[in-house]
């Protein structure tokens, strides 16, 4: 990496909240003691983005009881309304976190940009939804999108999409995803991040599903500037995405951890560290006697050695120090000089 970064992390709150103002701020406190940079949420009318016959994916009804449940019938439960979304805002404001919504339909769209919304998420099952990419892209603002259930057909179309309806291809971020709750291991395929970024020459980030914290670490390690990771109070709490989701003490500690990793990517210029100068004496060597040399000797690989520390002449120079004869006399262990 050239510059230094700051690495975006997202809380997704999500639908977590169950249809809680309470919940939803407690989810925003445990963003913010975590020391995410942007809690989100989602918005939506239930009845705008799923019909009374779509079924419910087969994570959501192993991670609920679904009681038979149409997917229209789950998402009115998970709503939040008008003064829900204010309060949050409200809430967000005073607490020092960003407050971020994903919206699923395009009224959603509208209402959140009547918020203030100035940067946009497109979520993985928006990506091939052509009216939606191109109302986002009118904005002509930030844009984030998802690229879960994605070839990378599906992705170059969905960039060509926004691009060609007003948005600056700078202004877009890819998130590699994997929309499995949760994702097994062997499905993340993190390699994929580096591919979109070569493709596509974008930012880019990963919107992580899988069970704990590893992942979205290493993703950093391979370049992601934002990490998007679902959070919940309690695992064990009924709800479509709770399974999938890490508690606030994870959410701490896996923050913390990118943190670290940010630093030490540092910036790429491959030089000695201030913390590391002083060690240069102690561990690197320096050409020493190996045994008592007489003043006027020559000096030659029998009576020569390398030894610590490192505060003489370098044995890098060993060529030049042979052959050389010695100015004065020197004793087993002595640094050796030369005129």
């Amino acid at each position: 990496m050239s510059d230094k970064v700051h690495v975006t992390i997202i809380a997704e709150a999500g639908v977590n909240h169950n249809g809680s103002l309470e919940l939803a701020k407690r989810l925003v406190d445990a963003a913010l003691d975590a020391g995410a940079d942007i809690v989100k949420f989602q918005t939506f009318k239930a009845d705008r983005i799923a019909t009374r016959q779509a079924h419910q994916a087969e994570y959501q009804k192993k991670n609920q009881n679904n009681n038979g449940q149409s997917q229209l019938e789950m998402l009115k439960r998970l709503e939040l309304s008008d003064s829900d979304h204010r309060e949050l805002l409200s809430y967000c404001e005073e607490k020092g976190i960003k407050f971020w919504s994903t919206a699923f339909d395009l009224d959603s769209i509208e209402y959140l940009r009547n918020l203030g919304i100035d940067l946009w998420k497109i979520p993985s099952g928006e990506i091939t939804n052509y009216p939606y990419l191109k109302k986002i892209a009118s904005f002509n603002q930030p844009v984030i999108v998802s690229t879960g259930m994605c070839e990378m057909d599906d992705v170059s179309r969905a960039i060509d999409a926004l691009t060609n309806n007003g948005l600056e291809r700078e202004k877009i971020t890819l998130l590699h995803c994997n929309t499995e709750y949760p994702t097994p291991m062997e499905d993340v395929n993190l390699k994929a991040m580096e591919t979109m970024r070569r493709k596509f020459g974008l930012e880019i980030g990963y919107s992580d599903h899988t069970r704990g914290i590893e992942i979205p670490i290493a993703a950093v390690a391979l370049g992601a500037t934002v990490i998007e990771k679902h959070i919940t109070l309690d695992r064990g709490m009924e709800g479509p995405d709770h399974k999938a989701s890490i508690e606030p003490i994870e959410l701490k500690a896996m923050v913390s951890a990118i943190r670290n990793v940010e630093k030490a990517l540092g910036d790429g210029k491959k030089r000695i560290s201030p913390s590391e100068r002083k060690n240069i004496a102690i561990a690197r060597k320096s050409i020493v006697a190996s045994r008592p040399i007489a003043e006027g000797e020559v000096f030659t690989e029998e009576n020569l050695a390398v030894k610590r520390p490192g505060s003489g002449i370098s044995p890098m120079r060993w060529e030049e120090v042979l052959g050389q004869k010695a100015s004065r006399c020197f004793n087993t262990d002595e640094l050796i000089e030369i005129k």
